[in-house]
């Protein structure tokens, strides 16, 4: 039993699913084929913006962002290398490790290892202050991480000068090793500053407690949700959200801006990779969003959050 079993994600999926997934399902021909030939956009980071204390947003692939708010270096879910285990990024980091500012705060969302990534915090060391739910202490420090460590419980908050980070609940569970699944908590972040306020979501799948985040942590200017890794569905439904839930959440969260992450980085799951901006674009326009409200970021881009 996992510390946190009864808060994981149902159904809950196994080796049994993954070779039905993995071997059964090509067998019968039921996988989806990605045609190829999609190139993620990407672009160089606006140096000056980053290097400066201006409030800004840059995408660093993946689930990793770079936020500024309330003068702090805030990095999501560092994933910084080359490759997770086996499989190599499709595109290089929006911004190199070596190019980075100095980092105030690092947030981890939850320790599967395309959020917790032990290469990029070696890297990132002793500096910041690391938040994470419960239970993830001990993998930040096995990968270097400094005694800087707050862990947090749903619904939790803690305070960084001008800052407030709020731990929220997301639907998923976590995994580092196999014998540890679902014994640390995962989650989702609002961040509160000067500036506005940030909710990255990290994993999760489509549930009414948007709702209630938007509600009890809002108003929320700047909402980061996936919208890839969904294919095929059966496997990723209590999961990971598609592109169209995506943007049925940024309105339950009742967000200023929705921006779309966790897609073009890596190939995880069977969609084709240039769909999920196709879906998400025409998904916020079926829910009535402005347009200049969607953002879809080049790997790279940065964008000013000053009013």
């Amino acid at each position: 039993m996992g510390r946190f079993d009864h808060l994981a994600t149902q159904p809950r999926r196994g080796p049994a699913d993954l070779f039905r997934w993995r071997v059964l399902d090509p067998l019968k021909g039921k996988r989806i084929k990605d045609p190829g030939g999609f190139v993620t956009p990407s672009r160089p980071h606006d140096a000056d913006l980053v290097k400066s204390p201006e409030a800004s947003l840059s995408w660093i692939g993946h689930a990793s962002f770079l936020l500024t708010l309330g003068k702090k270096n805030i990095l999501f879910d560092p994933v910084l290398g080359e490759r997770i285990g086996p499989i190599k990024r499709l595109v290089a980091p929006g911004i190199a490790w070596q190019e980075l500012p100095p980092i105030d705060i690092v947030v981890i969302t939850h320790n599967h290892r395309d959020h917790l990534d032990a290469w990029s915090i070696e890297r990132l060391g002793d500096r910041p202050t690391y938040v994470a739910p419960l239970g993830n202490a001990r993998f930040l420090k096995a990968a270097g991480a400094s005694a800087k460590i707050v862990e947090l419980d749903w619904w939790e908050t803690t305070g960084i000068d001008a800052l407030e980070i709020t731990l929220v609940p997301s639907r998923h569970w976590s995994m580092y090793m196999p014998w540890d699944r679902n014994d640390a908590l995962w989650g989702g972040y609002v961040i509160r500053g000067p500036e506005g306020t940030a909710y990255h979501s990290g994993d999760t799948a489509y549930w009414d407690t948007f709702e209630e985040i938007g509600r009890r942590a809002g108003p929320i200017d700047w909402a980061m949700l996936p919208i890839g890794a969904y294919e095929p569905r059966w496997f990723m439904e209590p999961q990971h959200m598609g592109p169209e839930e995506a943007a049925s959440a940024a309105k339950m969260l009742g967000a200023k801006h929705f921006v779309a992450m966790h897609w073009g980085t890596f190939k995880l799951t069977d969609e084709p990779i240039g769909e999920p901006p196709e879906r998400a674009r025409a998904a916020w326009e079926a829910e009535g969003g402005a347009a200049e409200k969607l953002w879809i970021l080049d790997v790279g881009e940065t964008r000013y959050l000053g009013r």
